[in-house]
């Protein structure tokens, strides 16, 4: 027993004085005290996060874990007269990838899915193992069909997202009139912008919860706010007279390759747009890759001078104001005329054609012969008539950026004014003043609002209706008749615009050719070719205007030449998309104009 407790008190005291030997007390002390403040620092930070900053971080994580989404709202149709569809939006859908969850061993599932994507296997795997965040987008322009049979593969880690594409259908048809959303989904130009109050409709919402791995928990659904789809806008448009208006715009590009060129075709009754186009142009599902300039719709942005289509007016505001009668002759051999007491030097004209009434003024497109009709009516009256019939002043037109043209007033005329503007000098305009301008001749003397949009729909129903706008009387119906007499014979043989004729339809209307203003001064050789007409000239149903501008050819580009020939091709394919009758006989035809007696009395 002794023994035994002498060992066990040897031992005892061997193990207390190696420990003592081997661990320093203070160092002991030391890690015990460094151990004890970590803890006192985490039980701190504890108490600060969960008691003192408790609400602000429950804040934070209550939107973790809840989340507010936008439910798109789908975009309207754009329609032509008929229906037919010109701008629509159609669901597409975005694939992504979490690369944290995507397992890549399991080479069949990115095999099927590289199929339905018509891609590389390759491309999907080497954009997950690049991606350094949780989201990848793998290709963002699904369709419904794609996005079905992906959604069948069930791959654990890929993400399926609706979205909505705008898409043109007719790519650069009437792509100045439609406009385009640009990559924002902000509408630019056109329809698209002026009607964007219509057309966007308006989001809904989505209020809901997500689970640690940021997956909706449908259950949790605390509220929804369903999208108000945007209406339908149809237009005065008509698909297969726009298409007639576009092809006829790239053969004037081919022939003449010109700056620019403007087609319009519309209703006189009623100042509906039927078709209007311009060169250059641009698709509007692909915008990005066409020059900004290319976007202007010359039809209402760019002016220029009329030239002889302005006699239209002197001679109609001569004739109304009972200065003149068709049968008045002037003598257009003379160069000077005396004016209120000044000696006046008067425009030339193309040839000597000697004393000639104002029948052939109009047909034979005499400069010097609209000047005597503008000095006969005065500065006051031609000015009047000249506001009256819309020049210097925004036609209304819908679209955007139009301008005004340039009509100076009396006081700012110069010494040879009275004797240019007559013969469409001194004035510029935009192809769709111009355009209104002979319309109202075509609609016996009264001024029509020009319109591009017919009506708005929802779910198939009109909800607002735009109704044609008369403006004013510019002419009486009597001088409205004798006009379409005039013009008829313009384009009659020996008139200067024969290749604008459609044989079995009486057409009226006139040509004009003026030559540029480049650094203040008129040159020879560039020149705006136009032509603007309207048929059948005993009941216009059509009115057309065409404008050139620079056509390159040999020799001067005339608007007999090479606008009216434009006409003629648009008017034939008009008249048998409209299935209109010809008449027996021309000559019957111009001599049956007489006023609407029904329509004039419905004026007053």
């Amino acid at each position: 027993m002794e023994r035994k407790l002498f060992f066990s008190l040897e031992v005892g005291d061997e193990i207390r004085l190696m420990i003592q030997n081997h661990i320093s007390t203070g160092r002991f002390h030391l890690v015990f005290l460094t151990v004890l403040m970590a803890f006192c620092v985490l039980f701190g930070r504890l108490y600060v996060l969960h008691v003192l900053q408790a609400d602000q971080y429950a804040g934070k994580i209550e939107k973790l874990r809840k989340s507010n989404s936008i439910i798109e709202a789908r975009r309207g149709n754009i329609l032509d007269r008929q229906g037919h569809l010109i701008a629509t939006t159609r669901p597409r859908f975005t694939l992504a990838a979490d690369p944290f969850f995507v397992d890549l061993e399991k080479t069949n599932n990115i095999k099927n899915l590289a199929k339905i994507l018509y891609t590389d296997p390759s491309s999907i795997t080497t954009a997950i193992n690049n991606c350094s965040s949780s989201y990848v987008v793998i290709d963002k322009n699904l369709d419904e069909e794609q996005y079905e049979a992906a959604k069948k593969l069930s791959i654990k880690g890929i993400l399926l997202e609706p979205h909505y594409e705008r898409a043109y259908s007719g790519n650069q048809m009437a792509a100045h009139v439609v406009g385009y959303l640009n990559k924002e989904n902000v509408p630019c130009i056109g329809i698209e912008k002026s009607m964007n109050y219509y057309l966007e409709g308006q989001d809904g919402s989505r209020q809901t919860e997500r689970d640690g791995r940021r997956r909706e928990l449908a259950q949790f659904r605390n509220r929804e706010v369903a999208p108000k789809n945007g209406m339908d806008v149809q237009l005065t448009l008509d698909v297969s007279i726009q298409s007639a208006v576009e092809e006829e715009l790239d053969r004037i590009v081919r022939e003449f390759q010109p700056q620019g060129a403007t087609v319009i075709v519309s209703e006189p009754s009623t100042g509906y747009i039927l078709g209007i186009g311009n060169r250059p142009t641009f698709d509007p599902n692909k915008f990005w890759e066409y020059d900004i300039k290319n976007q202007r719709n010359l039809a209402i942005t760019d002016i220029y001078e009329p030239g002889s289509v302005f006699k239209v007016v002197t001679v109609s505001a001569a004739l109304n104001e009972g200065v003149v009668t068709p049968e008045r002759e002037f003598d257009c051999d003379i160069a000077k005329v005396r004016y209120r007491g000044k000696i006046l030097k008067l425009p030339s004209d193309h040839d000597p054609l000697g004393i000639i009434n104002v029948h052939k003024i109009v047909s034979q497109s005499s400069n010097r012969g609209a000047a005597h009709l503008g000095m006969m009516l005065g500065e006051r009256r031609l000015y009047e008539y000249s506001r009256a019939f819309g020049f210097g002043k925004k036609t209304g037109f819908l679209m955007g950026g139009e301008v005004n043209g340039i009509l100076h007033p009396v006081k700012r005329w110069d010494g040879l004014t009275i004797t240019r503007l007559p013969m469409g000098h001194a004035i510029s305009a935009t192809p769709m003043q111009v355009h209104n301008s002979i319309s109202c001749i075509a609609n016996d003397g009264v001024l029509m609002s020009p319109q591009i949009v017919r009506r708005v729909l929802e779910n198939g129903e009109q909800v607002v209706s735009f109704e044609p706008q008369q403006l004013r009387r510019v002419i009486s119906v009597k001088t409205a008749v004798t006009m379409s007499k005039m013009l008829a014979k313009v384009v009659a043989p020996g008139g200067t615009a024969t290749r604008a004729r459609i044989e079995g339809y009486q057409v009226a209307g006139k040509t004009g050719t003026t030559q540029k203003i480049v650094n203040g001064r008129y040159v020879k050789n560039a020149h705006v070719a136009s032509f603007v007409g309207y048929f059948p000239a005993e009941n216009p149903r059509v009115v057309m205007t065409v404008v050139v501008d620079e056509p390159i050819r040999k020799g001067v580009g005339y608007g007999g030449v090479v606008a009216a020939p434009a006409f003629q091709r648009i008017g034939k394919e008009v008249i048998r998309y409209l299935g209109m009758e010809p008449i027996e006989s021309q000559d019957k035809g111009i001599a049956s104009l007489t006023p609407d007696s029904n329509f004039y009395s419905s004026l007053n």
